[in-house]
């Protein structure tokens, strides 16, 4: 499967308007955007969940083949209402949708019944995303008592076009986050490092998936922030600044663990978004292209190491 790329809004500013929240420019981007070589767009705006899906079926709208990438997190919406309002964003956008799950602190009311703590959210992620997957496959009413929802009569008419098979993608570092990660995710989305810590971490999802024989489907993405100028010094290694040549030969050694998609930050202009599409995101589909031919030539060597090969090129 090629590499894909995925654009992230950056955070605007106090003082700059968010970049969906003016409507003629956000038209605009997303055609530069969906013209320029990205396959999907983060939605992740700073007002909250329902917003989110406000922008999320407006985008879907206004775009013909770009994929929605919904961030969502439990404990704002019941289990029942979010699978119905998802599978109709779903069902409207022809299955362009995935859902993005990030782990939120449970509200006050929580606190009052129960410790709030990192193994207790994660705990009420899964709860959630089960209850998501069986309302979005099930075929007759069924009832759920749980340690965070309870449910009469779960059912919802409309499925979304892709069933219990919505695109989840989850991210985390922890032995708790993993865990859940392992069970529900089909995307994870790792945490910036350098090439050692990004291939350790790849190494312990895929542990974590193997325990429910998920390890195959599994894919990973790569967030990775562009710089107009020089990057600040300390960052990580996928925090990248120069040419679009250099910035696509860096990317190219973290392709060679087996990172399927990279999540661009930091292309929010007009013209940045054509920059990127344009050199980055086509010098390095090119370069994928010709190793990937380089490598089934007849008389070709096998590579000694997969990522430290790339990483050398």
């Amino acid at each position: 499967m090629p590499v894909e790329f995925t654009h992230v809004p950056g955070k605007s500013s106090d003082d700059a308007v968010p970049f969906f929240y003016d409507l003629a420019a956000t038209a605009t981007k997303l055609g530069l955007i969906e013209d320029g070589g990205f396959r999907k767009i983060v939605v992740d705006d700073p007002a909250g969940l329902l917003t989110n899906m406000d922008i999320a079926a407006q985008v879907l709208d206004r775009t013909a083949s770009l994929e929605v990438v919904l961030t969502h997190w439990a404990g704002v919406i019941e289990p029942t209402v979010a699978a119905r309002q998802l599978a109709s964003i779903d069902s409207k956008s022809g299955g362009r949708l995935a859902l993005r799950m990030i782990s939120e602190p449970l509200n006050d009311d929580d606190a009052e019944s129960r410790p709030v703590g990192h193994t207790v959210i994660w705990q009420r992620i899964d709860e959630y995303l089960v209850l998501l997957k069986r309302l979005w496959s099930n075929e007759r009413p069924f009832d759920h008592e749980g340690a965070f929802y309870s449910i009469r009569g779960g059912y919802i008419e409309r499925k979304g076009p892709h069933g219990a098979d919505l695109t989840i993608r989850m991210g985390g570092q922890s032995g708790t986050a993993l865990k859940v990660a392992g069970r529900h995710a089909d995307v994870f989305e790792l945490a910036p490092g350098s090439i050692d810590e990004v291939r350790r971490l790849m190494e312990r999802v895929r542990g974590a998936a193997a325990e429910h024989g998920r390890a195959g489907r599994l894919r990973f993405a790569l967030p990775v922030r562009i710089h107009r100028g020089a990057a600040a010094t300390g960052h990580k290694a996928a925090d990248l600044s120069g040419p679009p040549a250099q910035v696509a030969l860096s990317l190219l050694a973290y392709a060679g663990l087996g990172i399927d998609e990279f999540m661009i930050v930091g292309v929010d202009t007009p013209r940045e978004i054509v920059t990127a599409g344009r050199e980055t995101i086509a010098l390095l589909r090119n370069s994928l292209a010709r190793r990937e031919h380089d490598a089934f030539q007849p008389g070709a060597y096998p590579p000694r190491d997969g990522a430290e090969t790339w990483a050398a090129g």
